[in-house]
């Protein structure tokens, strides 16, 4: 599985036959993608009133990763860490990334965020071909 960031959604989106939106969809096909709540969130949040309905019903099918207790004690133990290095995080962001983690699977990303994570040893980037 791996877990698409709003960043990827988004330029899929902004181009529907572009390289993301190509590998988006046959992540899909493949049902080898995840939905992180904060992504979900992330992106119906900013989907028109029309467009609001085809993505809850779009995103519905995929496997939801949803944040629990677990998912909270992991972001305080990353907290520790990020704040000795020097990094700061969004929550959202955090979010993304344990939810990611506690499943094993890499996270594809456009923001370089998700890179400064893994160098702490967060995540696990994919790397779209």
């Amino acid at each position: 599985m791996i877990c698409v960031d709003t960043s990827v959604w988004v330029a899929a989106f902004s181009d529907s036959g572009g390289r993301e939106a190509q590998h988006l969809s046959r992540l899909m096909r493949r049902s080898a993608m995840l939905m992180p709540s904060p992504v979900r969130v992330e992106l119906l949040a900013g989907a028109s009133g029309e467009s609001l309905g085809p993505l809850r019903e779009r995103f519905s099918v995929l496997p939801q990763a949803v944040p629990d207790q677990a998912t909270w004690d992991r972001i305080e133990e990353w907290l520790a860490t990020a704040v000795a290095a020097g990094q700061r995080f969004s929550l959202a962001d955090l979010l993304i990334a344990a939810t990611a983690a506690e499943r094993n699977a890499p996270v594809w990303s456009l923001d370089a965020d998700f890179e400064r994570m893994q160098k702490l040893g967060f995540v696990e980037l994919y790397a779209a071909p």
